[in-house]
Order: C-alpha cells, then structure tokens, then sequence
C-alpha cells in the first residue's frame, strides 16, 4: 500500500491553538467571547456522538492516500484513536459572569459552565470529572452535571449576604478523569476568572437616626426649612438602601416635608394660638417599604423674637438654714441673631426692706463691738428708752429694731455726764444713716450730732451734719498757747449719703487727721477748712442728736438744723479710735450674693464683689460663658435667725456688638428673695426656785449664791404630716420638739420689790468669771445685768457664780429675784425664772430634824403643856401670886401663837399663788413682825428639868402639835417637800437651823 505523506501546509492547518475572541454585551457589562472551537472539535452538541469528517478533511485524506488505503480505513482508525490516549487538556471559557440573589444558592452564569476536551469521546480521557475553585474561603462550589458533556453548576456552598459582601471574584478550572478509572494522568483546563455579584433583597426598612426632632421657630414667619429629619436603611443595594420618599403622617397641620426630609410650614404660625406642635413623620425607601417606626416632631413656636433674659423665676425661695441656693439655675440670654462681642451684668441684692441695708445680726451696738473686739468705753448716745436712758423716749422709733427716725421737727439732748466735755484728740464717732436729698435748691445743714453753748452764745465745739448730700465733720478744738489756724471742717462728698439706703458710717478723728470709713470702705476728706481755736469760757455745753442746740444769739433756745433720715447706733468712744478690722466686723453684711465653684465659670469670666457683697459685677465675650456664670450666681445668709422678708434683686445688662458701641437692648430681671421666718426657739430656764439660809450665811464674806444648779435649755417645735393619699388629707398631725443651740445676747437677774440697799446688801459677782468670755456686766440695785453675745453654757457658768450679800440681815427677812434671757436683742426672750431667798435668823444652836410646813411652837409655850405632875411640882415652889401670874401669861402667849399660825398661813397662800409652780418644802415662816411676850418665871422653871427630858419633851410636844393647820396642807406640797429634801445630805444639814426664833431682842 502506497501511502504518501501530507503536506506540511495542511497539516498546518489543522488549528491547534486558542479561538480567536468575539466581543459580547449584556447590559453595561463588556467582555470577551471566544469564537466556536474550530472544525472537527466535539461540541456541546456533538459531544458523545462520532464526529462526521468534514469535506476539507476528507479531500485532504483523498489526497494524502491512494485508492487501496481507503479500503483499510476503518481497520485502522480504531488503532490510531486508541494509541492516543489523553493527549489534550479540557477547555472552558476565559471568564464568567453571574448573579445570585442574597439568601439563594442558585447562580446564574453567563456564559454557561461548560468544560470540552478533545479527546473525546474516549473515556476517562474525553470526560469532566470535577471543576476546581482557587479564592480564599470562597462561599461557593462548582459540581459537574453531566461528565460526557461537562456541563456544570456554579452554586452557594452557604449562605449569601448583600450586606456583608456585595461582590465576588475567583479563579475555576476544569478537569478531565485522566487515562483511566484511578484518574491517572489526568489534566486541568486553564484558569479561567469568574466574577459574581450578589443581587439584593429588600429585607430592612427604613430607620430614622433620632426619634424625637425638636425645633424652635418665631411666629408670623414661613420658613424654608425649620429641619430636616432624616431616616437610612441597613440593604445593600441603591434601589433598596436609598431614601425616595418622606410622609407626614398627622393630619390637620400647616407643615409640609419634601423628598429628602425637611419640613416648612405652609402658613405663619401664631404663638397666642398654639405654643407647640406634634407631627409624626415616616419614610419610605426606593422599594416603597415603609419606615418601622415614625419619628416625632416637635416644633415650638416662639413670641417674635426681643431680646433678653429668658428662663428665670421672678421668686425665690430662701428657708433659714439652706447655705447657699442659685438665683438663676436655668437662665439664657436670647440675643435674636444679634452678632454679640461682649455682655455686661450687674447683679444687685437690694435689701432696703431689712432694717440697716442688709441682715446684719440685731444684737444691742455693746454686744456687737463686744463680739467684734472693739475697745471698750463705747458711748450710746441713741439706746433704747429706760428709767436710766430717758432721754430717747420721745424719739419715733422702729418697734422691731433699736432705729430712729428724725422727721425734721425733733431732737434729744444728752444728759450731762454721759460724755466726756472735752474730748482728746483720739475719739471715734460710729452710726447707721439712711438719708436721701434733702428738699429745696440750698437745703440747710441737717444736724446728727452736736456739741454746742447751752446759753449765752452759739459756738458748735465738735459737731457731724449732712449739708448738699455732703457729710461734714467740724471740730474747733480750744484754745492753747499757739493761737494759729487749724483744721476744723473735714467734707466727704459721696453718692451714699443721699441714696436713701442704709450705710456704716465710722469717722475716726485723730486729730489733725479725720479718716472716713462707709461700710468698711476708707474716704479721704475732699476738702478740709482751717478755722481759729475757741476762747475758754465759763460756758456749759449741750450734745444733742438729730438737731443742734441754740442757747444763746436768740430770743429763746431751741433746736436748729434739724435731720431729715434715720439713725441707729450712734455711739463715740473718746480717747481711742477703732481699727479696720473691727469696723469692717461691725458692718459686715450676714446676707450677700455668692458664686458657687468659682473653678468652673470658664474661660474669660470676669467678676467683682463690692464689700458688702450686695452687688456683683459679670463680663464676658461669650454667650454661653455668660449663660453658664450667671447660674452659679448665689443668695447666701449665715445667720441662725434672719430677718423674715422680701429681698429685691435686679440684674441689668449692657451688651456690644462687633463694630458697634450697643447693639441691642436687654431689659432689666426684676426678681425677689423670699426669705422664711425661721423656727422661733423657745428659751426656758429652770433650776431651784426658792430656798432659806441662815442669816449668818448671807453676812460672810461671800455671801450665798443664789442660782448654783441654773439651766438654759433651747427648744424648737416641728410639726410634721403623714399624708394618706386615699382620704386627700392631713392626718396624725405630730409634734416634734427638738433642742437647739445658739447664743445669748443678755440676762438680767433683777430684785423683785424694793431695790437693793446698798448699805446693806448687794449682788457679787468676780470679774474671774467673764474673762475668756465675750461677756461684760453692769450692777446696780435694781439688779444684775449680764450683756454679751456667748453661748447658753457660758451664760450658765457665770450664773451660777452670782452671790447676794446682805451684812444687815437681822432686818431682813428675805428677797425675791426675777431672772431673764434674750437673743438678738430682746427678739427671743425665756420664761421669767423667779427665786425666792429666806434668811433664817437664829440665837441657838437648836434646829429641826426635818424642813415642812408645820409650825414648831418655841421653848417657852412647851413649858405650859407639861404634864400635871410636873405641873404641880412647879405650884409648889412658887408663890400662889406668881402662879397666877404664870397663869396669865401662858394664855396670852397661846393666843399670840395662834394669830401667828394664821397669818403664816394667809401668807403662804397669796405667795403660791404669785408663783407659776409649787413651793419646796422648805419655806420658813417669817417671825420678824412677831411681838411675843415670854413668861417671866420660865427662867426659874427650867433649872428643874434635866437637858434630856427638855429633849424628850421637845419630840412629844412636836408629835402632838400637829394640828389642823398641817393636815390642811395638800399632799401635793407634801411631796414637794420630800422631793427637796432628798436634794442633797448638805442642803438638808444646813436646812435644820432654819425654823429657829431669834429671841435675842425680846424683853424679858
């Protein structure tokens, strides 16, 4: 067989290589399609089935062999087909695009999975066994459909999530079964790039970031936009994720939104009509899923916009004891869109409605400079009215404070002796002035103090005047040997003096230099004029307050100058001039405004404080600084017990704008402190309200104390209520007493009856026991006067070191005292303690056994009450004209005792009933007005009696003299008796020679 070979060129053109590319379009999507396998290459169609040879093939075979070929073809195709065993790789196209849908396993390729291999249809080596997938963690698998054809399936291996991953992107190869059955020899496809993206579902509805919206507009205005609200949706894909559409679901209202969230009205809106509105608003995404949950919208509709202070409460409310409480928590100033650079506050605290200015403490001007360290011998030339201090009686007066108001047409003249007339040149004049402008173009001098000729001639020595809202001081000291000028008027002009406000006034001469102090505040005289000295004379002088005397130059003295104001505590201390640091305690301020945190106000805050603290100036270039300084402004009052009132605040404000000197105009805040009465305290003074001493005890050198256990106990009353909701009323109303702590200003233990005498007795006590002690005190026969501001205990210790001396004794039969205590000037007052003394007078040394009420007949009664025995062993010594002498007088002495017994009773009674409480029982009868006539021959009977059987009969006859006036007495006395008794073995001993008689006077 004559077989020729093919030529080269047509072996050449049997194709081998890659398919050219052919271009596709889907959608926007461009990619790259190869052309058809070549001629002759198993297809998708043809894949299984053998392959006819095409016309080109067989002319090619026709050429290539000879006719006697032919015949052996198809013997030899078999062979040749067996001999080539997996001799090509599988064949699948260079890219892949598919879409799966989220929460599906199903992808759709395009082109379809499909792998050939030319060396089909021979087994193992013509078939697809597997497709293989190179990507990290890719959630995908490729399984084979069909072997023979290499058909393939693309699907999730878990679950697809649009809004994890939108997209992916992996490599797949194919893979024939190799040469046999194990998958020997097998061969993989070329990588080909598969790109996938994952189609959304509409799974999420929209959410709106912010459930609430809020918004502020002014009325009568149609805004564009008052917000805009605005909701997002968690689905991955635009149509889904994207917002289309906003809906306001409340019917019935002038607003309206568009498609991207923001609301207008669609008319002007009125404040007097409605103050706020609720909408609800929903939304809608491009899949038309509505939003879970509407959002609500709330529009507040302002008043047209005027700039000021907004969110402040007109009253405040202050209760003792609270420290110290904003003014302002919430305050914020509206500027209405004013472009501010700077804001200035004056905070003032005006509390004209408190006497002197402000709360100060009200204790007396001795307690006060006592409290703050002044030196002593201060003068008060205005005190309140007194049998001693007279001469301010007819002055109109404050009835809750020590205040005098001068209307013009009065005056006090100071009783000579009260001040020095020649004062050195070291002194100090102190007061509180409340003045405003005096009437008329050229007022007159209006007189505080004056020091002028009582007759004779008109010469003002030293006088303090208020002339044109000008405070004058004038001094003309006397003449010496240098007759040159000198300093004699000293003027301050300041705005305090006509501002008709409450001010401390301190002029403290040391001459030639006069200072000035107002509230604490030191001034300089502006203008001083020299003058010539006075001339001594004969003269005497006048001090007189609020008008100055004129004596003399007149037909007939009066007042001249008088003042137009109030004054309170005006004093002078000659010979010493105060310091700063006590004038600034005396007019210090108990109430003021405060600033809580000073660390926090921020940055650019500046501030100040005037002395007093009632007034308090704020600046700021920042609004919100300004807003956050303002609310830490305080109110603060340290006192125990403040003045109950009203306290004005007013806040005034200057603001700039950038560029401009004033901008906008901010009305002033015009508020008030409600101050609370505090709970009044209830001062009460117990102790032993009564006792007898002998009178040797009340003639020693120390005399007796008169209130050794004295206590002062405070106490405040609460009431509180439980409220039963159910019956909407108060019920099971309890009080609550608890015991407090504060100071005393005074206690005054005063003699009731006739005043001391003091050339016989008086009340003691060491000046020892006020040392350490911010306590002074006075003595006089009406008593004994305790002043000082100190604590309860204090007052107490001193007390009970007070003594009542009386070297006359004999002649007295005893005294009564009335103790007392205030705070703040007489503001709280205790109960009125009375003690009753007894002085027993005494001639031997017999005494009772026990202290009652019963009366114990004398020695010289007993001796008539002896049995008959005795009796007629006496008959028969004497002479029967002495006998019925003896006789005589034993029944007048017996009638005498019992009109003795009646009126000891009568007496006691009208002294239970002076006294709120029961007597101890050891009240004596006072025997002093006693006339008894003893029996002349009782002398010669007791000489007869041993000491023991006097003794003896001394106990029978005090058995059997209990009579009807005892039992009389009511157990209630008795108790007390006991009760008094039992005190102490010391107070019982020395209480046994009380009930003695004091026969050293009688006539025998």
């Amino acid at each position: 067989m004559n077989i020729r070979a093919c030529p080269r060129r047509d072996v050449a053109a049997v194709p081998g290589g890659p398919e050219p590319p052919r271009r596709w379009q889907r959608g926007r999507v461009t990619a790259r399609r190869q052309q058809p396998p070549p001629a002759g290459w198993p297809t998708a169609h043809t894949a299984g089935r053998q392959p006819a040879p095409a016309p080109a093939m067989r002319r090619r075979l026709c050429c290539c062999w000879g006719p006697a070929a032919l015949l052996l073809l198809p013997l030899g195709l078999g062979s040749l087909l067996a001999a080539k065993v997996n001799k090509h790789k599988p064949w699948i196209e260079t890219s892949y695009h598919g879409i799966i849908t989220e929460n599906n396993d199903t992808v759709i390729l395009d082109p379809p999975l499909v792998a050939l291999d030319k060396d089909a249809p021979v087994p193992f080596a013509g078939e697809i066994c597997a497709f293989k997938i190179h990507g990290q963690e890719m959630p995908f698998e490729a399984v084979v459909l069909n072997k023979t054809s290499g058909e393939g399936r693309l699907q999730a291996g878990s679950a697809i999530d649009c809004e994890l991953q939108k997209e992916y992107t992996f490599i797949i190869q194919a893979y024939d079964c190799g040469s046999g059955p194990g998958g020997t020899n097998w061969k993989k496809s070329h990588k080909a790039v598969v790109h996938i993206q994952v189609k959304d579902v509409n799974e999420f509805s929209p959410a709106f970031k912010e459930s609430v919206y809020k918004a502020s507009v002014t009325e009568g205005k149609i805004y564009d936009s008052i917000l805009q609200v605005e909701a997002t949706d968690e689905d991955c894909s635009p149509q889904y994720s994207q917002i289309c559409n906003y809906e306001i679901v409340t019917t019935a209202v002038p607003f309206a939104i568009d498609r991207n969230g923001n609301i207008r009205n669609t008319e002007k809106l009125s404040y007097d009509k409605q103050h706020q509105y609720e909408i609800m608003v929903t939304a809608f995404d491009c899949g038309q899923k509505r939003a879970a949950e509407d959002a609500l919208v709330r529009v507040n509709v302002k008043p047209v916009c005027k700039p000021g202070w907004q969110d402040w409460s007109k009253r405040v409310e202050y209760r003792p004891g609270s420290g110290s409480i904003p003014l302002f928590p919430s305050i914020q100033l509206e500027p209405c869109d004013g472009a501010v650079s700077s804001v200035r506050c004056t905070i003032e605290l005006q509390s004209s409605s408190t006497a002197k200015g402000c709360d100060h403490e009200t204790y007396s001007e001795k307690s006060l400079q006592k409290l703050c360290g002044a030196s002593s011998g201060a003068i008060d030339l205005l005190p309140s009215p007194s049998t001693t201090t007279n001469w301010t009686a007819g002055l109109l007066m404050d009835s809750n404070d020590i205040i005098f108001k001068f209307d013009g047409k009065q005056g006090a003249k100071i009783p000579d002796g009260i001040v020095p007339k020649n004062l050195t040149d070291q002194f100090t004049i102190t007061l509180w002035m409340k003045h405003g402008p005096s009437p008329g173009l050229r007022a007159e001098k209006e007189t505080i103090l004056c020091n002028s000729d009582k007759t004779e001639m008109n010469r003002h020595h030293y006088a303090l005047y208020v002339h044109n809202c000008r405070l004058v001081f004038l001094l003309r000291k006397d003449f010496d040997q240098a007759d040159t000028f000198r300093p004699a008027e000293f003027h301050w002009k300041l705005d305090q003096i006509c501002d008709k406000e409450w001010h401390y006034y301190v002029v403290n001469v040391e001459f030639p230099v006069v200072t000035l102090y107002t509230d604490g505040t030191t001034y300089e005289p502006y203008l001083v004029t020299n003058d010539w000295p006075i001339h001594p004379s004969h003269i005497a002088m006048q001090l007189t307050v609020g008008a100055c005397w004129q004596g003399g130059e007149v037909t007939k003295p009066r007042f001249a100058q008088y003042f137009h104001g109030s004054l309170a505590s005006l004093t002078i201390r000659p010979g010493k001039i105060e310091s700063q640091k006590v004038i600034s305690c005396l007019q210090a301020c108990k109430e003021g405004l405060d600033i809580n945190s000073l660390e926090s106000l921020g940055q650019g805050i500046k501030y100040h404080f005037n002395p007093s603290q009632s007034v308090l100036v704020m600046e700021g270039d920042d609004i919100k600084n300004i807003n956050q300084a303002l609310r830490k402004v305080s109110y603060i009052n340290s006192r125990q017990f403040p003045t109950a009132g009203i306290r004005h605040l007013k806040v005034s404000s200057k603001v700039q704008c950038f560029g401009e000197d004033v901008c906008i105009s901010i009305p002033d805040i015009d508020a008030y402190v409600m101050v609370f009465q505090a709970d009044e305290p209830k001062i009460t003074i117990t102790g032993m309200d009564h006792f007898a001493r002998p009178a040797a005890q009340f003639e020693s050198e120390r005399g007796v104390i008169l209130l050794p256990d004295i206590r002062i106990v405070s106490t405040v009353t609460k009431m509180e209520h439980s409220v039963d909701f159910r019956e909407h009323d108060r019920v099971n109303k309890q009080l609550v007493v608890e015991e407090m702590l504060h100071n005393l200003d005074f206690c005054d233990v005063l003699v009731i009856g006739a005043e001391l005498d003091p050339e016989q007795e008086c009340l003691e006590l060491d000046n020892g026991e006020l040392q350490g002690k911010h306590l002074d005190a006075t003595n006089s026969t009406a008593g004994y006067s305790i002043y000082g501001v100190d604590s309860m205990f204090s007052y107490e210790q001193v007390l009970r070191q007070l003594r009542y001396r009386n070297w006359g004794a004999s002649a007295t039969a005893g005294r009564k005292f009335r103790v007392k205590c205030s705070e703040l000037n007489g503001r709280y007052t205790s109960n009125e303690f009375n003690l009753e003394v007894n002085i027993l007078h005494s001639s031997n040394s017999n005494f009772m056994d026990h202290v009652n009420h019963m009366i114990v007949q004398p020695q010289f009664l007993q001796s008539v009450q002896h049995p008959e025995g005795s009796v007629s062993a006496v008959h028969s010594s004497v002479v029967p004209g002495v006998a019925a002498l003896v006789v005589g007088c034993a029944s007048v002495l017996v009638l005498a005792a019992a009109l003795a017994v009646l009126r000891l009773r009568s007496a006691r009674r009208r002294g239970a009933a002076g006294c709120q409480g029961a007597r101890d029982g050891d009240m004596d009868w006072d025997d002093s007005a006693l006339t008894i006539t003893v029996n002349p021959m009782e002398k010669y009977e007791k000489p007869h009696q041993t000491e023991e059987e006097s003794e003896e009969e001394d106990i029978d006859d005090e058995e059997e003299d209990t009579t009807s006036a005892e039992s009389d007495d009511s157990e209630d006395d008795e108790e007390e008796e006991e009760v008094v008794v039992q005190k102490g073995d010391k107070q019982s001993s020395t209480r046994q020679e009380q009930l003695e008689w004091d026969d050293s006077a009688l006539p025998y």
